[in-house]
């Protein structure tokens, strides 16, 4: 039976960690998590590792093999040549927890930041109406099932250059998904602008590529979002007739989102860290490309940005 040699990162906060190898037996089909509860049944029993349903759906088992960002649960060992080691290491944008486990809290604190959809309030659930293409457009950004890779693999997260806000292109992602909804009526770009930090992005498109669900992030919903921003806050033609019109005026202030910690920083335990305060809902100020009513007039197909 073949075997493969894994180079596991063991360690935890507060104490020296490094690679630690183990010689496992290969079958057919085996997959990279596959090996890991070999580990944890053979050799190493108190190995942390992050899993739940190895279908590649839960987003769970993110960790970096041979350096690339990947779900354990559908890297298989087959794609390897067995005659080389093969390294399995955390994410290493998030604080390290014990072994293969990070704390990705944070995400979940910027998610609380963005604005939920905002349906018109005029018009019951009954007579909401769009366009199939409408919604296939964001029906993409739905498949994401949060692994982090994206996160993970971002170069303005994991290497904290800025030291300043970014929500990252996984909230990108949703962001763009409530944007482009046909009947949403929150105006967020402010807010991705200011707070989210879109600028920071420079579409290098390394978060489309580890993308486990093949979610076109840059080209569908990040560089959209960058052109909109673009056309309101730095299209002369567009400030001028703000400044004409009186409509320069801002909303209220917002909760500023939380920085990501330092990889290097331990995580902090659930109960040190802070509850952080729920974003306050601002006034929309309804869009004229997503006005709803209940019989949406039909429009000509328009030219969709990126592939679907």
């Amino acid at each position: 039976m073949p075997t493969a040699q894994l180079k596991v990162f063991r360690g935890a906060p507060g104490r020296p960690g490094g690679l630690v190898d183990y010689n496992v037996p290969v079958e057919e089909g085996m997959v990279v998590l596959d090996a890991l509860h070999w580990i944890q049944g053979h050799a190493a029993p108190d190995l942390a590792v992050r899993w739940n349903c190895k279908a590649a759906k839960c987003g769970s088992c993110s960790a970096e093999v041979n350096g690339r960002p990947s779900l354990t649960c559908k890297t298989r060992l087959s794609d390897f040549d067995l005659a080389d080691p093969i390294t399995v290491e955390p994410m290493r944008a998030f604080p390290l927890i014990r072994d293969l486990v990070t704390d990705v809290s944070w995400n979940y604190e910027i998610n609380r930041t963005i604005q939920p959809f905002t349906p018109p309030a005029e018009v019951p659930q009954s007579d909401w109406r769009w366009q199939q293409e409408d919604i296939e457009r964001v029906q993409e950004f739905r498949k994401c099932i949060e692994c982090f890779l994206c996160q993970d693999v971002c170069h303005v997260l994991r290497n904290h250059e800025t030291q300043k806000p970014f929500m990252g292109p996984r909230f990108l992602v949703r962001a763009a998904g409530l944007e482009m909804h046909p009947i949403d009526q929150a105006d967020r770009l402010e807010y991705l602008k200011e707070d989210g930090g879109i600028g920071y992005c420079n579409i290098t498109k390394c978060c489309t590529e580890v993308c486990p669900e093949h979610i076109k992030i840059t080209d569908n919903a990040i560089i959209p979002l960058k052109e909109r921003v673009a056309d309101r806050y730095y299209d002369p033609l567009q400030v001028a007739w703000r400044k004409l019109t009186g409509r320069e005026a801002k909303g209220p202030p917002r909760e500023p989102l939380p920085v990501l910690p330092s990889s290097s920083q331990p995580a902090a335990p659930a109960e040190a860290r802070a509850e952080p305060a729920a974003a306050p809902v601002t006034a929309v100020r309804p869009m004229p490309k997503r006005r709803a009513s209940a019989t949406p007039k039909p429009r000509a197909p328009r030219k969709k940005t990126g592939s679907t």
